[in-house]
């Protein structure tokens, strides 16, 4: 007898829901060990290190307690910690992963290392940045954009930042602290101000 079960189709990628926080961030509030942190450093690691902050705010201008945010890096010499990455071994036990949550303010923070020149699928170099990914409540599938760096010259000839209207490239771009490895970037789910994502 032929399975008369049909396929379901595309389905939407799973919202976090509430409950994310529990088993995806604890952050020391519950009997729980975090899988990964909002730090990407180690003992090992080299490169500059840096942090990035900012807050998440909804289509009203309103900051959101409850978002998930991850990262993914390539190490200072431009290498990801991937076994699809046949150009050099990664740097140390740099993992490039990070996860957070934001806080009842809506504020969020990485600590890691300036990520280094990589290059797109054609060879063309892009300019140092990190790729974000953003889950919240409500939202059926998780929003990707890029971090990028104030004070890289290679932002002017990065390949997916001229894809972006000149006008909007300043939602992608964490801006310096003067005399800090301190960056920040506020990101906009909506709105006037919204960030720019990625269709992927």
């Amino acid at each position: 007898m032929q399975d008369s079960v049909k396929p379901n189709g595309i389905t939407p990628s799973q919202t976090v829901g509430p409950f994310f926080k529990y088993g995806l961030t604890p952050n020391g509030e519950y009997a729980w060990n975090d899988a990964f942190t909002s730090s990407t450093l180690t003992p090992d690691v080299s490169g500059d290190r840096i942090r990035i902050e900012g807050r998440v705010f909804d289509g009203d201008g309103v900051v959101v307690p409850d978002v998930m945010l991850e990262i993914w890096q390539a190490d200072a010499q431009g290498r990801f910690a991937d076994p699809q990455d046949k150009r050099a071994l990664p740097n140390a036990s740099f993992r490039g992963f990070a996860r957070c949550g934001t806080d009842k303010d809506g504020n969020y923070s990485f600590d890691t290392i300036k990520p280094g020149v990589v290059p797109d699928p054609d060879g063309k170099p892009q300019a140092p940045h990190i790729v974000l990914a953003v889950f919240g409540r409500g939202m059926l599938r998780h929003l990707y954009t890029r971090i990028y760096f104030s004070d890289e010259a290679g932002n002017a000839a990065d390949p997916v930042l001229a894809l972006v209207p000149a006008d909007r490239r300043a939602t992608l771009t964490a801006v310096r602290e003067a005399g800090k490895p301190l960056y920040r970037l506020d990101l906009h789910l909506q709105g006037d101000n919204e960030t720019v994502f990625f269709d992927v």
